[in-house]
């Protein structure tokens, strides 16, 4: 029976929770900047409800996202033929998600209960009941990989179910053992032999397992799924404690800086709901229609602004993609060339300010944010050039004749355009002028967008937030799912030394710099065609970091080249993240993607 079925209010109740949560997060930073001004001090006790709303936002996100069946998985761009195996691999992927949030659940319960003392509050509200979204969050998602409303598994594969519930309980044998026994339960004699069969068995199918959970990611599980399989099988095979898992996700997600990442996403989603595009395609057009090249200009900076505030590229490609590709080609862009400039542009503004990669690598790397604002800049506009060259290249080779240029057309798109200009300018002086934290600003950013495209512009109404928290929502639970537990498994790579391991070898083997840049670089663009950029900075950045110290590589300077590579991974065969959602947007094959796609990407990686 579907999930619907049973819990008809449950989608009423996430909706009305996720609203009331984004509501929240941008409402205590904002008063807290409004009563530091009139009143010389804060709100007590805001910030911890700030951090904490991330918290349930991310597992919000994660039950939501299950529900759509959108969570980010690798793929191949290879659909299987065969009716018959494309089931047996939905059927696979479902039944293994399940026991693993089924694990990271048990693994969640022991840490809300034990982890913290009864004392211990979020304001007026226990912390153990705040911290209880996160197992019920992983207990539901598990029962929708079961039981999608989307997807609806076939009946044949039911009498799996029960099979995969065991398996979860058995992997979770030490987690219950230690819940119980911090609960004070007598456990009966035999409990010792069991642990010891438990442990016996773990260690003789680690591999098979291991292998099987690295496989189950070409053949399109989650990578939330993957990461926390394997994080998880890592730890029971050292024999640490699975609430090691749900004890780095809440560290990391109720973080000082975390809460600047879901406020930036959901400006850029009202943003991308709105007129918005459409208004700065209009001025960008008056005002760059007449050169040579112009609206390839046009496209490039339209889509850098969308993907700056959104932190998601393929949001820029679905909402604009059309419009965009239709401007290119009615100035005589072939309709490849328009659609390969619009699917490279998708990621080109993840390196200027607040893109969420450089906010979330300076949480990871512990780099100032600020600096690594102002180090993003100029690469940032060497990448908008590069894209804007070979358009100004093809419109020439094109020879189509350009728009005049009218001072009155590009007055009357300025006044329409003027209220979205205007949020950059707001969110630059309130944050490198210290009015303002990198959080304060996230939610100015959020009341000014809201009031600007429900009131001023009235592209939106109020009711219309319902829908657009659940779009970004969706978005935002499958990074920060996956971030959730890539803290872990980063955790267990520092706690094995693998990152001073690693600086061993390097420091024995390789004695320039240059050499060690230039592997670097290889090193990452392969990490980009294999992993989600998030995922990448919360795994990776810890190894890297070590080994740029021998070199004498400042961590901003590494900052700048890391998410310079990885920012072409979202552009990088066969499973860049752009080009699955140009293929959706386009309704283009993958390998006409690939081709479109190549000249953009060549010039990019130069």
């Amino acid at each position: 029976m579907r999930v619907s079925r049973l819990f008809p209010l449950l989608r009423k109740i996430e909706s009305g929770a996720v609203v009331l949560s984004f509501s929240l997060l941008a409402l205590f930073p904002f008063l807290e900047v409004i009563a530091r001004k009139f009143l010389l001090s804060g709100i007590p006790g805001a910030s911890r409800y700030t951090f904490h709303l991330v918290f349930w936002i991310t597992f919000l996100g994660g039950m939501v996202t299950t529900y759509e069946g959108k969570h980010i998985s690798l793929s191949l761009g290879f659909t299987p033929s065969s009716p018959l195996l494309r089931n047996t691999l939905r059927i696979y992927n479902s039944h293994l998600s399940a026991v693993i949030c089924f694990v990271l659940g048990g693994a969640a319960l022991s840490f809300a209960i034990l982890g913290f003392d009864p004392g211990q509050r979020v304001g007026f509200l226990p912390i153990r009941l705040a911290v209880a979204v996160m197992p019920l969050a992983y207990a539901v998602m598990g029962i929708r990989f079961l039981s999608s409303p989307s997807q609806p598994l076939p009946p044949t594969s039911k009498w799996i179910i029960p099979v995969t519930v065991l398996a979860a309980v058995a992997f979770c044998l030490p987690t219950i053992v230690n819940l119980l026994e911090g609960l004070s339960v007598s456990l009966p004699s035999f409990t010792d032999s069991i642990l010891s069969a438990y442990e016996g068995g773990i260690q003789a199918l680690f591999w098979p397992l291991f292998i099987l959970l690295l496989l189950s990611a070409v053949m399109g599980a989650p990578i939330f799924v993957v990461i926390g399989g394997v994080t998880c099988l890592l730890f029971a095979h050292e024999g640490g404690s699975l609430e090691v898992v749900s004890n780095e996700a809440y560290t990391l997600l109720t973080g000082p800086i975390f809460p600047a990442i879901p406020l930036f996403t959901f400006a850029g989603f009202v943003l991308s709901e709105s007129h918005a595009g459409e208004r700065l395609f209009n001025l960008f057009q008056a005002l760059l229609g007449w050169l040579p090249g112009g609206v390839a200009v046009m496209t490039v900076l339209v889509c850098a602004f969308f993907t700056t505030f959104t932190g998601a590229s393929g949001v820029t490609i679905l909402s604009l993609g059309t419009l965009l590709s239709f401007a290119l080609v009615s100035v005589g862009f072939k309709e490849g060339n328009a659609q390969g400039l619009v699917t490279a542009s998708g990621s080109i503004g993840l390196l200027f300010p607040p893109s969420l990669p450089i906010i979330l690598y300076g949480i990871i790397a512990h780099v100032n944010i600020k600096h690594m604002f102002i180090g993003g800049m100029l690469p940032g506009l060497l990448m908008v050039l590069a894209l804007s060259l070979i358009g100004v290249y093809l419109s020439l080779k094109a020879k189509k004749k350009a728009v005049p240029f009218q001072w009155r057309a590009v007055a009357a798109a300025a006044k329409g355009a003027i209220w979205e200009l205007l949020l950059p300018i707001l969110i630059l002086y309130g944050f490198f002028s210290g009015l303002t934290t990198l959080i304060e600003t996230g939610a100015v950013a959020v009341i000014y967008v809201v009031i600007v495209e429900c009131f001023v512009n009235k592209d939106l109404r109020l009711r219309d937030l319902i829908r657009v928290s659940r779009d970004c929502i969706t978005i935002l639970g499958g990074i920060m799912i996956i971030l959730a537990v890539a803290r872990a498994l980063s955790f267990y790579i520092i706690d094995a030394q693998i990152p001073f391991l690693l600086k061993a070898w390097i420091q024995a083997n390789i004695h320039s710099k240059y050499v060690f840049l230039a592997l670097l670089n290889l090193g990452l663009i392969v990490t980009g065609c294999l992993m989600d950029i998030f995922s990448a900075i919360v795994v990776v950045v810890p190894l890297i970091l070590p080994l740029s110290e021998l070199f004498g590589i400042h961590p901003l300077h590494l900052g700048i080249i890391f998410l310079a590579n990885l920012e072409l991974g979202y552009l990088t065969p066969p499973v860049g993240l752009n080009l699955f959602m140009a293929s959706y947007r386009f309704n283009q094959p993958m390998s006409r993607v690939y081709k479109n796609m190549l000249p953009y990407f060549l010039a990019l990686l130069g």
